[in-house]
């Protein structure tokens, strides 16, 4: 915590605990995220960012419109009270106040609005890089169960491991809860269950939690799960194949059949009439094109699973 939102916590902190019930969601997705910040101190610097932030676009706005006299740019064809014509030497102050206003709460809303997506979207992403990286882990903690090693240290040891990414990190906070709360194994699982973003470890730890209550076999449990994740990553990425076919096709057919017809069409009617502006041709290369293929790359991102 820097010294500006600690500025941000001592003037509303307080305030800001007693609302910790109506952002509920907020604060299991700052746990989840594993944000550094309390409840308390990033919903204060929240509120103060955006009150500072639509102040001075605010400012910023007024001086602008005072300057180059926005309010005078608008036009209007109609007829209008008579009140109007008789204070229309005020149009230019009475523009500028509302442009202003409207400065600051759009600015101010929408920087606000940011504070509060943030943190889901942290979560989110944490959570894909858990559920990327838990059937890797799984076969780490299936092979260190096999080797007789307590499921304690092996949560432990996997939470020194760089190489599991997200599922380390959780595996460390498990360790944690353990080592410095005193909990013991089934309590440590419990409480990490409860504020991981991910579902697929959350039902891993849960059966974890009844095969250690119940007295069964774990190392038959984790054998039994790495297999199961083993099967959902193979049609995971099958499924990913098929649509990454069916992609491909897409983008010959829009992008480059398409655009080519377009481009030969316009050619041919262009001769055809004699005109001779290449408008048309010019949206196609320098818009279509780019932003289509842009498009496409986009969608292929942020649907190729991590490995």
């Amino acid at each position: 915590m820097n010294r500006y939102e600690l500025l941000c916590f001592n003037l509303l902190g307080e305030r800001m605990r007693k609302k910790k019930e109506k952002y509920l969601e907020l604060h299991g997705s700052l746990i989840s995220a594993r944000h550094t910040i309390p409840f308390e101190t990033y919903l204060a610097t929240a509120t103060i960012t955006s009150v500072i932030a639509g102040v001075l676009a605010a400012v910023v706005t007024g001086i602008l419109s005072y300057i180059f006299q926005i309010p005078h740019m608008i036009t209007y064809s109609g007829s209008l009270p008579v009140v109007v014509y008789e204070y229309a030497d005020l149009l230019l102050i009475a523009g500028t106040l509302m442009l202003t206003f409207l400065s600051l709460f759009i600015v101010g809303g929408m920087t606000y609005l940011l504070f509060l997506m943030y943190p889901p979207i942290m979560a989110g992403e944490r959570r894909r890089k858990i559920d990327a990286s838990l059937p890797h882990a799984i076969n780490y903690i299936t092979a260190m169960s096999t080797a007789g090693i307590t499921p304690a240290e092996i949560f432990r040891l996997l939470g020194e491991s760089p190489v599991y990414g997200e599922s380390a990190a959780e595996a460390r906070y498990i360790a944690r809860e353990i080592d410095v709360f005193g909990r013991d194994l089934i309590d440590a699982l419990r409480v990490v269950s409860t504020i991981t973003p991910s579902d697929r470890l959350k039902e891993f730890l849960q059966g974890a939690m009844g095969a250690i209550s119940s007295g069964s076999n774990l190392t038959e449990y984790f054998k039994l799960k790495a297999n199961q994740y083993a099967i959902e990553n193979r049609q995971q990425q099958k499924a990913f194949l098929e649509t990454l076919g069916l992609i491909s096709e897409s983008y010959v057919t829009a992008l480059v059949a398409g655009t080519l017809f377009l481009v030969i069409l316009q050619s041919v009617m262009s001769m055809l009439s004699g005109g001779g502006d290449p408008i048309f041709l010019y949206v196609i290369i320098y818009l279509i094109m780019p932003f289509g293929s842009a498009m496409f790359l986009v969608m292929i991102d942020s649907m190729t699973p991590e490995v």
